[in-house]
């Protein structure tokens, strides 16, 4: 109960900061996503909650037959203590309001007192379907997978989902 009363809190604390950034007139150029969830959720032994920040730079948007690709920048940690410090790649579409965010990022990970991966290189994958709140924030929900793609003697991999939001400065 205590976990969703300090969701709450900051879940309104970044909206009262996402209305106050609408009123001063920035660049807008650099993107922050907030999230916090459940580490490896389909692990019941090594399930763990998480809390991360990503960061994208619009300046570096580039429009491909892909889609709308531009780099990514990011760590979690874990309440077990493992870290994961990724850069990648993401696509955004959007459909009106709603945005779709598929992603892939190589980082590295330590497995603090958490799950052991199997190896420090990981590999995540993650969807993020977002909402648009205002004209610079959204909020979202991922979901994601950590895998070393067999680079190590063991890979177990994680499975984890997140609740977003997202802010623009």
């Amino acid at each position: 109960m205590k976990l969703i009363k300090l969701y709450t809190v900051i879940f309104f604390l970044l909206l009262s900061l996402s209305i106050k950034a609408d009123e001063i007139k920035l660049n807008k150029n650099t993107e922050f996503n907030i999230y916090t969830g459940m580490f490896d959720f389909s692990d019941d032994k090594k399930s763990s909650s998480l809390i991360g920040i990503q960061h994208q730079n619009e300046d570096l948007n580039r429009d491909t037959f892909l889609g709308n690709l531009s780099p990514i920048t990011g760590a979690l940690i874990t309440a077990d203590n493992a870290a994961y410090i990724y850069t990648g790649i993401q696509a955004q579409y959007k459909l009106g309001s709603l945005n779709i965010t598929p992603s892939f990022a190589p980082g590295y990970y330590n497995v603090g007192n958490g799950k052991d991966l199997g190896h420090v290189l990981e590999f995540k994958s993650e969807v993020q379907l977002s909402l648009d709140l205002s004209k610079n924030s959204q909020v979202g929900f991922s979901y994601n997978h950590l895998s070393n793609a067999s680079l190590g003697d063991k890979n177990p991999g994680a499975n984890s989902y997140m609740f977003n939001f997202l802010q623009k400065f």
